[in-house]
C-alpha cells in the first residue's frame, strides 16, 4: 500500500492499491475474518490463541511471589493500648466503619473481652511480598472504580468467604452500602444473598463511567452466596454413583451424606447469576473457595474407622473427582454465556468473565494463645476436623485447573499469609478470620491485582 509519492515509483492516489496487491490484501482480510468468527463462536477451549507484542508488562506479581512473602511490623492504628468497649474496636483496627450489619463485633473479634488484649497489636502487621513482586498499593477508591467500570465480584463459598465479604464492606466504606439490613431483621437465612452496592452519596459516583444498563440502586458491585460444596448434595450423590458403580453406596442406593447442615446450589444456578446482564448483574470475576465442609462427618458414607482419620482420604479423592466435574461444567457454562453475549451485542468489547479459586484455609488449633504471626507454617498438633488435610484438597483443585481445558478458571495458592497468622482468628473459634488484621484485606488486595493486571486480556 502506497501513501506518498516517491521519485522511483509512479504516483498513485492516496490509499490506492496496485492490482498485484489486491489479491494479497483480500487473502489477509479473509484469514482475519475466519479468526474473528472462530474467536466469537467457538468455546474457549477451542479458540485460537492470538499473540501480539506489547510494551505493557503482562504480569508483575504471580501468586507464588505474593504468597512467598512475610509479615512485617507496621505502626499501630492508634496510640491507645487498652480496648475497653466493643464500639472502640474500629479505632483499634484502623477502620472507619463497615457497610455490612451482619454479626459486626463477631467479624471484628470484639465480642469476647477476654481477648481484647490482642488489640492493637493484631492490626499492627502488613504483608510484604517478595522483592520481585510489584503491586499497587491497596486503594479502596480504585477498587470501587474497577468494580463498576470493569465488572463486579461474585463470592461463592462457605462462612470463611463470608468473612471476606464482610471485610470488603469495611474496606470499600463509605463508597458502598450493604443489603440486607440485619439490624432490622437478624433472622435472614444463611443462604440469603448479601450485596454491596455503590452508595449514591459517594463522591466517586459523579466520576465513574457506568457500563450500559448499570443501575446504582440494583446492580451489585459485590455479592456473596453461601455455597459450601459447590454442588447440591443430590448431584454429588449421583456423581459418586456414576464414577463408582460397584461401591456400597451405589449398590445400596444410599446417600453420601449425614444430616449435618450445609447450604448449596448447583453451578448452573450461580453461574446464571454470574453471567446475568445489567442491571441485575455486572460481574466480571467469580471468586470461589471450598474445602472446610468436606469432612467425614458430613460425608458419612465415605467414613471408614479402619483408616487414618476415619478415611478422610476417601473424601479427598472424591473431592478431586467432583472438582473436575465442577470445572468442566462451569467452563461450558461460561463458553455458552460468551457465545450468547457475542450474538446479542455485536461490536461491544467487554473483559471476559473469569473465575478465580482461592485456596482454602485450615484453622489453627491453639489460635487464641498467640499474639503475633509465625515465621514458618506450623502443622496442627492434634489434627482437628479436616484441617491437616486442607493442603491435600487444595492440591487436588490446583491439579484439576492446571489443564488447558479450563482457560477461564484460575487457581490462586495465596493461603500462606493466613497460615502464618494464628493470632488473627475470630474470638469465638479458630477457623474464621477477623476483619482488620490484614489477612482478608490481603485477599482483596491480591485478587484485585490478579484480575486487573495478571490475567491475559485484562491488562489496562
Amino acid at each position: 500500500m502506497v501513501f506518498f509519492k516517491h521519485d522511483s515509483v509512479a504516483y498513485r492516489p492516496l490509499l490506492s492499491v496496485p492490482r498485484s496487491a489486491s489479491a494479497k490484501l483480500l487473502a489477509v482480510l479473509a484469514v482475519l475474518s475466519v479468526l474473528f468468527i472462530s474467536h466469537s463462536f467457538l468455546p474457549s477451549s477451542l479458540k485460537p490463541t492470538l499473540s501480539f507484542s506489547s510494551a505493557r508488562a503482562r504480569g508483575t506479581c504471580p501468586p507464588s511471589s505474593w504468597a512467598a512473602g512475610k509479615w512485617v511490623p507496621k505502626p499501630p492504628p492508634t496510640r491507645r493500648t487498652n480496648l475497653t468497649q466493643s464500639s472502640d474496636v474500629y479505632e483499634f483496627l484502623g477502620i472507619e466503619a463497615c457497610a455490612s450489619s451482619r454479626e459486626v463485633y463477631w467479624h471484628l473479634a470484639a465480642d469476647n473481652d477476654r481477648l481484647w488484649d490482642r488489640f492493637p497489636a493484631v492490626s499492627s502487621w502488613r504483608w510484604e511480598p517478595q522483592t520481585d513482586c510489584h503491586i499497587r498499593e491497596l486503594d479502596s477508591t480504585r477498587i470501587v472504580r474497577d468494580l463498576v467500570e470493569q465488572g463486579g465480584w461474585l463470592l461463592i463459598g462457605d462462612s470463611v468467604t463470608e468473612n471476606h465479604f464482610f471485610s470488603l464492606s469495611c474496606l470499600l466504606y463509605p463508597h458502598v452500602r450493604a443489603t440486607p439490613d440485619y439490624r432490622e431483621n437478624p433472622y435472614f437465612d444463611r443462604a440469603w444473598p448479601q450485596n454491596l452496592y455503590l452508595d449514591p452519596s459517594s463522591p466517586l459516583a459523579k466520576t465513574l463511567s457506568f457500563p450500559p444498563g448499570f443501575d446504582i440502586e440494583t446492580t451489585p458491585l459485590v455479592t456473596f452466596r453461601r455455597i459450601d460444596l459447590l454442588f447440591e448434595q443430590p448431584a454429588l450423590d449421583a456423581l459418586y454413583r456414576s464414577l463408582h458403580p460397584d461401591s456400597p453406596i451405589a449398590a445400596g442406593n444410599r446417600s453420601l451424606f449425614s444430616d449435618e447442615a450445609a447450604w448449596n446450589l448447583q453451578p448452573s444456578e450461580y453461574v446464571k447469576l454470574f453471567t446475568a446482564p445489567a442491571p441485575r448483574g455486572n460481574y466480571a470475576t467469580m471468586v470461589v473457595s471450598t474445602g472446610g465442609h468436606w469432612t467425614t462427618t458430613l460425608f458419612a458414607g465415605l467414613r471408614d474407622p479402619a483408616l487414618p482419620k476415619d478415611g478422610i482420604q476417601n473424601v479427598v479423592q472424591f473431592f478431586g473427582e467432583a472438582m473436575e466435574a465442577w470445572a468442566r461444567e462451569v467452563q461450558a457454562l461460561l463458553d455458552e454465556a460468551e457465545r450468547a453475549d457475542t450474538a446479542l451485542v455485536r461490536g461491544r468489547k467487554r473483559a471476559p468473565r473469569q473465575v478465580v479459586v482461592r485456596a482454602y484455609l485450615p484453622g489453627h488449633e491453639d489460635c487464641h494463645d498467640h499474639r503475633e504471626p509465625y515465621t514458618e507454617v506450623q502443622p496442627g498438633k492434634w489434627g482437628w476436623y479436616n484441617w491437616n488435610q486442607i493442603k491435600d484438597f487444595n492440591r487436588q483443585f490446583e491439579a484439576v485447573l492446571e489443564s488447558r481445558k479450563y482457560p477461564d478458571i484460575h487457581f490462586l495458592p495465596i493461603d500462606r499469609p493466613a497460615l502464618l497468622r494464628p493470632d488473627a482468628h475470630a474470638a469465638g473459634d479458630c477457623l474464621h478470620i477477623m476483619t482488620g488484621a490484614g489477612v482478608l484485606e490481603g485477599w482483596s488486595h491480591y485478587i484485585w491485582h490478579y484480575v486487573t493486571v495478571e490475567l491475559p486480556g485484562r491488562v489496562r
